[in-house]
């Protein structure tokens, strides 16, 4: 599903990736782990193109996505919940969750997929008309997480998921 090849990132002139290879099967759930500084959420950020990549390939289904912009990337059904949670604070829960299909132009679909995860998160339809700024930090988690799946991802990106 998804394939690294030799890829190198930089955060200005330092070099943040150097030649990272790994690959994630359909239906596989794969950790990548090292320690602080490793490169962790920078090779994250550069599959989901927030960084972009100065050599090497990214395959996404067999196809490039190296070259291509964040929002076309979610189109393609990869999504990422960065780390630190990056919820839009001011924002009620269900804006928030709104916010995660703005890619998405079906509607029904996306009112569907809201009360699926209202379904699998009663805590967040319970606190829908809430500010998601004044939720506990797990909960603002949950909310992270609840908004990319509303973007109905093929693959997730989760950026240290246990925080908060």
């Amino acid at each position: 599903m998804l394939k690294l090849i030799s890829v190198e990132s930089y955060y200005g002139r330092i070099r943040a990736l150097k030649g990272i290879s790994l690959e994630v099967p359909e239906g596989e759930i794969v950790a990548l782990l090292g320690a602080n500084g490793a490169g962790k959420s920078t090779t994250l950020r550069t599959i989901s193109g927030l960084i972009h990549t100065a050599g090497g390939e990214i395959l996404y289904q067999g196809q490039p996505i190296h070259h291509i912009s964040p929002h076309r990337i979610v189109r393609l059904g990869i999504c990422q919940v960065p780390e630190g949670r990056d919820i839009f604070m001011g924002l009620t829960v269900q804006e928030n969750l709104k916010m995660g299909a703005f890619t998405r132009k079906d509607g029904k679909e996306v009112q569907r997929n809201l009360n699926r995860i209202y379904t699998s998160f009663p805590i967040l339809n319970s606190r829908a008309k809430q500010m998601a700024g004044t939720l506990s930090g797990g909960e603002q988690q949950m909310l992270a997480t609840a908004r990319a799946l509303m973007s109905n991802p093929k693959l997730m990106l989760l950026d240290e998921p246990s925080l908060g």
